[in-house]
């Protein structure tokens, strides 16, 4: 239920950050900084209340969308789920103001935004997706405000994570349409139809592209241009989908290519 791959890419991404944008290498130092650890374990333990949460409001639709995945109310009660996402919200939270106030703040503001975005946002046109791609690109912002060294390129990264979360975030609704539909969800792929959600994806990739290319050309060429690549690739088979398998490959091609941009790190 709380997606474990999903949580090691977010603790990885945070540790990549610090390593290779912040420090230029792993050092003894990082690995020895307990405050920057509970951080990124406060980010994770948060993430997994959120997960929690959005299967606990779902549960309806994913009998709809994805039956064999349901867990709710078979291996394990509500009740249960509510426990679980109420406590591991106040240990994230309780970690983040041990960091600091700042920390603090920010992980109470993400933990109510991931129940919001379950409860309500998630249902509607384009706010629940620009808040996950927000909510991302917060996971790195984190690192930068700890750390408070090399800002602008911690940024360029939470811009790039949020770009491609929101673009995935779409993408997964026009997965998700049958069962969404259904429970009254007002999303993308719903209100404007499946065409019109495409034509505003091409457009997203379009400000994206740009936006990278003019923030890290001066920093590294290839980054950009790599990446204007792989999303002519993506703008490609996104035209030819037009089933519910071609999404959920799309929806996973977005995965692979946060983690590439991670991998990315390494060589900025």
């Amino acid at each position: 239920m709380v997606r474990g791959l999903n949580l090691v890419i977010v603790g990885l991404t945070q540790y990549f950050t610090a390593i290779f944008l912040l420090h230029e290498g792993l050092s003894w130092h990082l690995l020895n900084d307990q405050k920057f650890f509970l951080l990124v374990l406060s980010t994770v333990i948060i993430t997994s209340a959120g997960y929690l949460i959005n299967d606990y409001y779902d549960v309806k639709i994913d009998y709809v969308n994805r039956p064999d995945r349901v867990i709710v109310g078979r291996a394990l009660k509500r009740r249960w789920i509510i426990i679980a996402h109420t406590a591991f919200n106040f240990i994230g939270i309780g970690i983040g103001f041990y960091i600091s106030p700042t920390i603090g703040t920010i992980n109470f503001i993400a933990a109510f935004l991931l129940w919001l975005y379950s409860n309500q946002l998630k249902r509607l046109p384009f706010i629940g997706n620009f808040t996950i791609a927000i909510l991302t690109g917060t996971t790195l912002f984190l690192v930068g405000q700890y750390f408070q060294e090399r800002e602008y390129l911690v940024l360029c990264y939470a811009i790039f994570a949020g770009f491609i979360t929101l673009i995935r975030e779409i993408i997964k609704d026009m997965e998700d349409l049958k069962g969404d539909e259904k429970f009254g969800c007002k999303t993308l792929p719903i209100v404007l139809g499946i065409a019109k959600t495409k034509q505003i994806i091409y457009g997203i990739v379009l400000i994206f592209c740009t936006v990278v290319f003019v923030l890290m050309s001066s920093i590294n060429i290839v980054f950009p241009i790599t990446l204007s690549v792989i999303m002519i690739f993506l703008i490609f088979e996104l035209l030819k989908a037009d089933k519910i398998k071609d999404y959920g490959k799309l929806s996973t091609f977005c995965k692979v290519i946060m983690l590439l941009g991670v991998i990315s790190m390494v060589w900025i």
